[in-house]
């Protein structure tokens, strides 16, 4: 199977799976938010949260075990797992927009995660990066169908490393909000902005050097 269609079976994927994760989610706010979702956070009864956080995991499992299938190395796994999740999280997003009319904009804020504890962030932060994950997953693919051995160097991942930790700070620092069931503080717009650019410097550095060993290699 050639990168097109491999790229065009994992967006099917992704989005079939994004239009169930929404589906879940219509049921699940219709039940503990009947007014709308809203922050801050209504606590859930823990037999409730078990039964989420378990599903979440599944949800990773079954991401993690489509990369697997559709790549053909490590890097080719990586980047399939990468981009049936920016699908799915994508069109996760756009089935709550059309069955509820919400977010009302890319700036609301929402739970993006619960494992340790509540992920908080505005709906633009993980569409931003579900967008990164699928434009180098992709090209990433169709650099693995060239039947070379990728690779990345250091600075690619200090690039990439400092840049998810970013990230992850700007949804998991505010425990007040995230456990305590406060509003969340004002999002660390410059941190995050921070994060992206790093997170994209890395995944265009990735692909020019593959692609130019390609070119250095090719007879």
């Amino acid at each position: 199977m050639n990168a097109n269609r491999r790229i065009l079976w994992l967006t099917v994927f992704g989005a079939g799976f994004g239009w169930v994760e929404a589906a879940i989610v219509v049921y699940l706010r219709g039940l503990f938010y009947p007014e709308g979702f809203a922050l801050p956070l209504h606590p859930l009864a823990p037999d409730m949260l078990r039964v989420e956080l378990i599903r979440e995991l599944a949800t990773l499992a079954m991401l993690i075990a489509i990369g697997m299938l559709a790549g053909r190395t490590r890097w080719g796994r990586a980047a399939a797992f990468g981009f049936a999740f920016g699908v799915w999280d994508l069109v996760y997003y756009l089935g709550l927009k059309l069955s509820l009319g919400w977010p009302s904009s890319l700036a609301t804020w929402d739970v993006l995660f619960l494992i340790p504890w509540p992920w908080l962030g505005p709906v633009y932060a993980p569409a931003t990066v579900a967008v990164l994950m699928i434009v180098f997953g992709a090209r990433t693919l169709c650099l693995e169908m060239d039947g070379r051995d990728l690779y990345a160097d250091r600075a690619t991942w200090i690039l990439a490393l400092v840049g998810v930790a970013m990230l992850l700070f700007t949804w998991l620092h505010d425990l007040d909000a995230s456990l305590g069931g406060a509003m969340p503080r004002p999002y660390p717009v410059a941190l995050w902005v921070t994060g992206i650019v790093l997170l994209a410097g890395a995944g265009e550095r990735f692909v020019r050097l593959n692609g130019s060993r390609r070119r250095e290699m090719a007879p």
